[in-house]
Order: C-alpha cells, then structure tokens, then sequence
C-alpha cells in the first residue's frame, strides 16, 4: 500500500495512527469485556468496593484509563518523532494586507 516515493512524514504518521488504533482497540476490548463479564447480574451483597468505586467500575474503567494515560505520555515522549515538513515558504500579504 505505501510506495518507496511516499513522504517520511506520511509514513511516520501512518504508522503512529495504527500504534494509537491499535491500543484504542485494546483497551476497548478490555473495558468492554470485563464491564460485561463482573458489572452485570451482581447482586448488591456480591458488590465490594475499590478506593470508593465498585470493583468492576475500577478495575473495568478506572484502571484502563489510566494505563491508557501512562501509554499516551511514554508514546507522545519517546515513539512519536518529528518529521523535517520541507523549506518554509515566505510570508505573502493576502488581499487585506494581512499576511499568512
């Protein structure tokens, strides 16, 4: 699908789309999963709770999400990168004067 004459940019930006997607996709497996599996035909003796949240809730929604967290700050600070965008073109006025 990509060709050997595809911009670095796109490709960089390609593959960091499907990184994202892909733990997207992860972590709605989970959430989804384990909600349906420990949140639903409990009875309310059954319910034990977790630093104030039921146990399903916090270990279905509350701890995905701050994985999820943690991933998107060790992504955005080590695995994404910036790509050269080319040589900056020079400022010209618009019809106002304005520039940009």
């Amino acid at each position: 699908m990509t060709t050997s004459n595809e911009d670095p940019a796109v490709r960089s930006a390609r593959r960091e789309a499907w990184v994202v997607f892909g733990i997207w996709l992860a972590a709605l497996t989970y959430t989804i999963g384990y909600c349906s599996q420990f949140g639903y035909g409990r009875s309310a003796e059954d319910l034990k709770f977790v630093l104030g949240f039921p146990d399903w809730v916090f270990w279905g929604v509350l701890t995905p999400w701050v994985v999820c967290s943690a991933i998107s700050l060790w992504f955005g600070a080590t695995f994404m990168c910036d790509e050269d965008l080319g040589e900056e073109l020079p400022e010209q006025e618009d019809e106002l004067g304005l520039g940009g």
